[in-house]
C-alpha cells in the first residue's frame, strides 16, 4: 500500500463512518415520527400478496412505465442504483489497492457484463430524467409545471450524484484499463476499454477515482441524513414499504381508489351507536392522528407532481395540488416531531397532555408549530387552507397517478371528517343538501312519494320488489335517476333497453334511498352510515335467502355503483353490482340487443371517475358506444384512467365553485374541440355538470350532452323519439 491508498483508505474510512452515524440517526428519527400515528392493524394482512405487489409494483414499474419515456429512463436509474451499490462497495477494495475488486463474483466476465450495461443505460436514463426536469421547471415560459412546490435543489442535486457516481465508476474502470489492471475483455466492457483510450497510465488513479466516488456517495448519505423531509432522495428506500403497505395490495392500479378507508380510532372501525367525541376519535384533528401509514405516505413523497399535473382542481386555477398538501402535512409533522416525541400533544378534549417539565427544553419553533391548526387560514397559521380541503373532487387522479401509492383522498376526506362531525365547519351550501339527505334521504329534498314518477308514462309496467316472485337484477335507480329531468331520461332508456332484452328486474321504488356517497365524500360519516344501514336492510331483505352471486343490481350511477359494491360490505351488504354499461354491452355481446341504426354526428365519451379511474371500468361504455355508432368514438386527448374530472364528485355537486376556472367548462371545451357533435357520459353527475358547460359555452344548439344508454336506445328503436336539449338549472 502506497501513500496514495493510505491517504484514500483514510478518507474513505472517516466520510463513512460520518454518512453511516448520521445515516442511522436519521432513519431512527423517522421511524419515531413515523410510529406517532395511530395503529392501522390491517396493513399486516396477507403478506404474501403484498409483497408480490411491491415487487411487480417497484422491478416492473408498473406505475411508472405509464409515462413512457420518463419511465424507462427512471427504470435504468432505479436498477443502476441497486445494482451498482455493488460497485460502491467494490470502491472501498480499490481504494486500497489499484487491483482491488469484489470477491468472487468481482473477476467475472459477466458481472462485468451486467455492470457495463445497466452503467450506460443508467447514464443515458439519468441525462434524460435531467433534461426533462430542466424543460419542466417552474420558472419555465408557459405555465405552471408539475414541479411547482417541489424543493428544486434536491431534485438537481441527487441527480448530478447519480451522474457523478456512474462517471466515476467508469473513470475508475478506465484507469483500470489504462494501467493493465482491468480484468474484463473489450467485448464485455466496451465503455470501459474506450475511457481507458483517453486516460493516462497513472497508476494510483485507480484509489483517487475510488476515493471520489466513495466521497460523492457519502456526501449524498450526508446530506439527506441531515435533511429527513427529503423525499426526492429517500422515496428509493421507503417506497418499498410504502408499496408494500398500501391499503388494497391485489389493486393493480391506486390501492386507495374505489371504498375509502372507514372512519377509524385507535385502529378500529367506528361504531356510532357506541362511539364517544370525548373518548373516539372523529377523523383528523391533529397530524399525529393520521394512521401510521398517513406519516409513511408523507414521507415517501417523491415531489414528482404527477398527481399536481393530472388534478383537476389544480389545473382550473384553484389552491389545492395533491402534493403540496402532502408535503405541508409532511413539513408540519417534523417540524411538530419534538414536542410529540417530548410527550406534547392535545387528548380529545383538547387538553395538552404534557406536563410544564416535559415541555420546558423544547426548542421554540417545535412549540410553534404545535400551535398551528391543521385546517386553518393563513392569518390563522393553518397548515392547510380551507379552500385547498374543499377544492377536492375525490377523482382520484392523484391516487392513481402516485408511483409511490399515496393514499390523497382517504387523508382529505379524515381531515373533512373532522371539519363536519366536529367544527361543523363546511361551504354553507352543503348544509342543504346534509339536511336533505337527513329528512328526505335524498339530497334535493325532494318528496319520498315521486321516486316513482319517472316510470309514468313507459309503455310496460316496471315491477317492484315484493310484487314479483323473481328476478335476476334490482335495478338501482338512485337519487338522480328518480328525481332530476336529465337523468329520468336515462333511468327510461336503461328500463325501456332491459325489457326489450327480456332480463327480468325490479325496482324498490319507495324502498329506495341515497346511498349516502355525497355524504361520506363531504366527511359526513354519520349521515352515510344512517343510510347506507337502512339500505343494507333493505337490500338485505330484498335479496333474501339469495347467495351473492344471485345478488345482483345494476346501478346507472357511478357513485350508487362504487359505494354499494365497493363500501356496503363494510356494514354487512355483501352484493354484485354491475353499472348499466357493463350489463348493455353484455346484452349486446350476446345478441339480445341490436343496434339497427348507426348514430351518426360523431361521439366522443366522457369517462366518469368513478366508473373509470375508480372502478377501472373503461372498455364496456365504448364497446356500448361503438355498436351505436358502427364505427370508432372520437377520443379526448385526456381520457381512460387520465380523463378529466367533471367537477362533481367529492359532494362538490353542491359547492359553489367560486375560485379559478370552472372544471366542467375546462373538460367541455375538451370536448367540443372533437368536433364530435354528442359527448356521450355514463354518469348522471356527468351529465348535469357537463351539460352547465355545454351551455355556458352557448354550444346547447350544437352539442349534445347524453348518456350511453340513450345513445344505444335510439340505435336500438329508432322509432323513440329524440330527447330535447334540457334547460334545466344545475344545482352546483
Amino acid at each position: 500500500m502506497g501513500s496514495v491508498q493510505i491517504v484514500t483508505t483514510i478518507l474513505a474510512a472517516a466520510i463513512t463512518a460520518v454518512a453511516v452515524w448520521l445515516a442511522a440517526r436519521a432513519v431512527l428519527k423517522m421511524v419515531a415520527v413515523i410510529r406517532l400515528g395511530q395503529p392501522a392493524p390491517e396493513r399486516f394482512t396477507d403478506k404474501i400478496a403484498r409483497t408480490r405487489a411491491m415487487l411487480v409494483e417497484t422491478a416492473g414499474h408498473t406505475r411508472m412505465f405509464k409515462w413512457g419515456v420518463v419511465g424507462a429512463a427512471h427504470w435504468f436509474v432505479m436498477v443502476g442504483f441497486v445494482v451498482l451499490s455493488l460497485l460502491v462497495l467494490e470502491a472501498y477494495f480499490e481504494v486500497v489497492t489499484t487491483e482491488g475488486g469484489l470477491p468472487v463474483i468481482g473477476h467475472w466476465t459477466i458481472f462485468g457484463l451486467v455492470t457495463e450495461i445497466i452503467g450506460v443505460l443508467g447514464l443515458v436514463g439519468i441525462l434524460v430524467l435531467m433534461a426533462i426536469r430542466l424543460a419542466n421547471r417552474p420558472t419555465r415560459p408557459g405555465g405552471r409545471s408539475r414541479f411547482t412546490g417541489s424543493t428544486m435543489w434536491q431534485g438537481y442535486f441527487v441527480e448530478w450524484i447519480v451522474l457523478l457516481v456512474l462517471v466515476f465508476g467508469f473513470v475508475i474502470r478506465g484507469f483500470k484499463v489504462a494501467t493493465d489492471h482491468f480484468e474484463f475483455p473489450f467485448w464485455a466492457t466496451p465503455f470501459s476499454h474506450a475511457v481507458g483510450a483517453v486516460l493516462p497510465d497513472w497508476e494510483d488513479g485507480v484509489s483517487v477515482a475510488a476515493a471520489v466516488k466513495i466521497i460523492i456517495s457519502m456526501t449524498w448519505l450526508i446530506v439527506i441524513s441531515l435533511n429527513v423531509t427529503m423525499g426526492v432522495a429517500w422515496h428509493r428506500f421507503l417506497a418499498f414499504p410504502n408499496i408494500f403497505f398500501k391499503r388494497e395490495p391485489a389493486k393493480p392500479a391506486g390501492s386507495g381508489l374505489g371504498a375509502l378507508r372507514p372512519m377509524t380510532s385507535q385502529g378500529k372501525p367506528l361504531d356510532f351507536e357506541e362511539a364517544d367525541p370525548e373518548k373516539d376519535q372523529f377523523g383528523v384533528a391533529h397530524v399525529e392522528q393520521f394512521s401510521w401509514k398517513g406519516l409513511l405516505d408523507f414521507s415517501t413523497c417523491t415531489e414528482c407532481g404527477r398527481c399536481q399535473s393530472q388534478c383537476p382542481a389544480w389545473n382550473t386555477g384553484k389552491p389545492l395540488s395533491p402534493k403540496l398538501l402532502v408535503l405541508s402535512l409532511r413539513d408540519h409533522a417534523y417540524a411538530k416531531a419534538p414536542y410529540l416525541l417530548a410527550g406534547g400533544g392535545k387528548d380529545l378534549t383538547g387538553e395538552e397532555k404534557a406536563t410544564q417539565a416535559q415541555l420546558a427544553h423544547l426548542d421554540v419553533l417545535a412549540l410553534a408549530e404545535a400551535d398551528k391548526p391543521l385546517i386553518g387560514a393563513a392569518e390563522e397559521g393553518g397548515v392547510i387552507d380551507p379552500d385547498v380541503l374543499w377544492s377536492c373532487t375525490t377523482c382520484g387522479a392523484c391516487v392513481e397517478q402516485c408511483p409511490v401509492d399515496i393514499e390523497h383522498v382517504d387523508h382529505i376526506v379524515d381531515m373533512r371528517r373532522y371539519q363536519v362531525l366536529i367544527e361543523s365547519s363546511f361551504p354553507s351550501e352543503a348544509g342543504v343538501m346534509l339536511r336533505n339527505l337527513e329528512n328526505k334521504g335524498n339530497p334535493w329534498g325532494a318528496p319520498q312519494n315521486t321516486r316513482e314518477d319517472w316510470t309514468k308514462g313507459l309503455d310496460f309496467e316496471v315491477p317492484r320488489v315484493g310484487e314479483v316472485d323473481d328476478f335476476e337484477y334490482l335495478f338501482w335507480v338512485g337519487c338522480a335517476g328518480a328525481f332530476e329531468d336529465r337523468a329520468k331520461k336515462t333511468t327510461r332508456a336503461v328500463a325501456t333497453l332491459l325489457n326489450e332484452a327480456g332480463v327480468s328486474f325490479a325496482i324498490l321504488g319507495e324502498g329506495e334511498t341515497c346511498s349516502g356517497d355525497p355524504a361520506r365524500r363531504i366527511g359526513n360519516e354519520f349521515v352515510f352510515q344512517m343510510l347506507a344501514q337502512q339500505n343494507v336492510e333493505t337490500l338485505n331483505e330484498a335479496f333474501d335467502g339469495r347467495e351473492k352471486s344471485k345478488r345482483k343490481i345494476v346501478a346507472t350511477c357511478p357513485h350508487c355503483f362504487n359505494t354499494l359494491g365497493n363500501e356496503y360490505g363494510q356494514l354487512g351488504g355483501e352484493f354484485e353490482v354491475v353499472h348499466h354499461t357493463q350489463l348493455l354491452a353484455h346484452l349486446v355481446s350476446t345478441g339480445k340487443l341490436t343496434p339497427v341504426q348507426p348514430v351518426d354526428g360523431g361521439v366522443t365519451y366522457h369517462d366518469p371517475c368513478y366508473l373509470g379511474r375508480h372502478n377501472r371500468v373503461f372498455a364496456a361504455p365504448r364497446e356500448v358506444l361503438g355498436d351505436a355508432i358502427a364505427g370508432d368514438l372520437t377520443e379526448m386527448p385526456r381520457n381512460s384512467e387520465r380523463s378529466f374530472c367533471c367537477g362533481a364528485g367529492g359532494a362538490r355537486m353542491w359547492m359553489e365553485e367560486k375560485i379559478g376556472k370552472r372544471i366542467n367548462v375546462d373538460r367541455v371545451e375538451e370536448a367540443m374541440a372533437t368536433g364530435a357533435k354528442t359527448v356521450a357520459v355514463g354518469c348522471p353527475f356527468c351529465s348535469t355538470m357537463l351539460n352547465d358547460g355545454v351551455n355556458g359555452k352557448g354550444a346547447g344548439e350544437q352539442v349534445e350532452v347524453v348518456d350511453v344508454a340513450s345513445v344505444l336506445l335510439r340505435s336500438v328503436k329508432p322509432e323513440q323519439p329524440q330527447s330535447s336539449k334540457e334547460s334545466t338549472p344545475v344545482v352546483g
